[in-house]
Order: C-alpha cells, then sequence, then structure tokens
C-alpha cells in the first residue's frame, strides 16, 4: 500500500515533520515520495519585464528552498524523492498533481493541539483533505507515525466499508493492530426523558460493529471492538490517546453524504485535536 506518496511542503515545520512520516513509511515498502511545493501565482499588475521577473522569483524562492531542504533530510532515510515546484492555488495543484503522478496517498502537516478544541489547521490542508480523491495523511505538528496500533472510527455510513477495507490492509500490510470504535451520540437529554430512545442509540453504535466483526473473524485478524457515548470527534481522539494509538482512520465526510464538501465536522474536530497522524481514507 501506499508506495508512490505526495507530501506537500511549504517550508513550515509542520510539513517537514510531515515529510519525515512519509519518508519512514515508505522505507517499509521501499516506496517513493513525491515532494511538491506549491507558490501562488502573483495576481498584480507589472508592466516592467524586469520588475515582474524579480516579483516572480521572490515568491517562488521560499517554495524552491523548502524542497532543498526536503533532499537534504530524504538522505537520511536513503529513500528515493522527486521534488516538484509548481505555481497556482496550493490546495487545487496539490490535488491535482496527486492525481497526474498516480500517487496513492497525500500527507500534509497541520498546526493541531488545540485546547479550545476548534480547528488550528491551513486551509491548504482542510482543502485537500476535502477535494483529494487520494487518501490524505494529516500530520499534526509533533506528532510521530507509528504503525503499531489504530483507532478505526466507523459510524455506519458508505464510507464505513472502505475504512473497515482500508484498516484490515494495513494490517496485512505492516501489521497494524485495530481497535473499531463506533460512538453513539446520545445527547444528554435523552437520558431522563426518554432512556429507550438512548438505548436503541447505543443499539445501533453497536451494529455498526458487527459486520466487522465477521470479516475480522474470517481473515483471523485479532481487533478491539469498542462502543463509547458522546460526541464523536471527542470521543475518537479520547480513545486514541487512551489506547495509545500511532494513528487514526476515519472517514472524511460522516454521515453527511455530501460530496465536495471541504470536511465533516467529525473529521474536522478529530484532525484538529488529534494526538498522532489521521488517515482520511476516500470513498
Amino acid at each position: 500500500m501506499y508506495r508512490t506518496i505526495l507530501v506537500a511542503v511549504d517550508g513550515s515545520d509542520s510539513g517537514f515533520n510531515a515529510l519525515r512520516q512519509a519518508l519512514s513509511l515508505a522505507k517499509t515498502q521501499h516506496g517513493a515520495i513525491k515532494v511538491i511545493s506549491v507558490a501562488p501565482p502573483h495576481s498584480g499588475e507589472l508592466s516592467l519585464v524586469g520588475v515582474r521577473e524579480h516579483v516572480n522569483d521572490m515568491i517562488v524562492a521560499p517554495h524552491q528552498k523548502a524542497l532543498d531542504e526536503a533532499l537534504k533530510i530524504s538522505e537520511i532515510y536513503g529513500v528515493p524523492v522527486r521534488t516538484l515546484l509548481r505555481i497556482g492555488e496550493p490546495s487545487e495543484t496539490i490535488v491535482d498533481a496527486a492525481e497526474e503522478l498516480n500517487c496513492k496517498l497525500i500527507v500534509v502537516g497541520v498546526r493541531g493541539g488545540n485546547p479550545a478544541r476548534t480547528i488550528l489547521m491551513g486551509s491548504t490542508a482542510a482543502r485537500v483533505i476535502g477535494f483529494s480523491n487520494t487518501d490524505v495523511l494529516a500530520v499534526p505538528l509533533g506528532c510521530e507515525l507509528s504503525l503499531e496500533r489504530a483507532i478505526v472510527a466507523l459510524d455506519g455510513s458508505a464510507s464505513s466499508k472502505t475504512v473497515m477495507s482500508r484498516a484490515f490492509a494495513l494490517n496485512r500490510t505492516y501489521g497494524l493492530a485495530l481497535s473499531f470504535l463506533s460512538v453513539a451520540d446520545i445527547p444528554s437529554h435523552l437520558y431522563g426523558l426518554d432512556a429507550k430512545v438512548a438505548g436503541e442509540m447505543i443499539n445501533e453504535a453497536r451494529q455498526v460493529l458487527e459486520p466487522v466483526h465477521k470479516v475480522a473473524e474470517k481473515e483471523n485478524i485479532t481487533s478491539d471492538f469498542l462502543v463509547r457515548e458522546g460526541k464523536p470527534g471527542e470521543i475518537i481522539v479520547l480513545t486514541a490517546k487512551q489506547k495509545n494509538s500511532g494513528i487514526i482512520i476515519i472517514g472524511s465526510h460522516g454521515r453527511t453524504g455530501m460530496k465536495r464538501l471541504l470536511m465533516g465536522s467529525v473529521a474536522e474536530r478529530v484532525i484538529g485535536n488529534a494526538p498522532c497522524p489521521v488517515l482520511v481514507v476516500r470513498s
């Protein structure tokens, strides 16, 4: 899996951290890395050719510097790297490059770690995740990727089957231990007003895991199956911390079913607060 990976860097620490995690991932499977940096186009009107070229050089230079640094980092890991300097709208250019180069995974860095539980990731990362047809690994700054244990969040939506399949494939490829999680999002007032409905919602969350359990038994894959109550985004993050997970695997749109949406609120909250990298699986 993920033999060809596209990593986006912009000169920031989060981008270089994402690159290091991608290099570690690629090295385990003798994969190849494409590193892209996208400079924004100059939108001003400059009539003098020399001035225009000077301004363009100033815009491009930091991105070329980021790619040069990426090459130095890659030498430490011994993984083949090809760099791409593009000019355009960053998120669209990154997504288009992934399709053009047939990359199976895009890796982006995000700032993460927000105690207020609002999103701290840059708009570029959010748009890449929202518009990509390729799986995206979002790496919070300061986090390292570990393929020892994963939290796999399922919600019973159409994307859950794809998330499950990707998790089992990662298990077969990397030996990743899997903890499947289904969260019953029960409003607090229901416990006092209608305990029966609350119980039905818990049962629905439990039923989400039943087909996964059958597949795991059939393929002889040892897995944990967890049903929790609360706000899905918060519970997924909390469970990942409790399980000391090295990666969270989640679908991109949850129950919304809206195509081309930047991201579902659950995915946003998870990525914004995750203690580890988050793999957003695309159907």
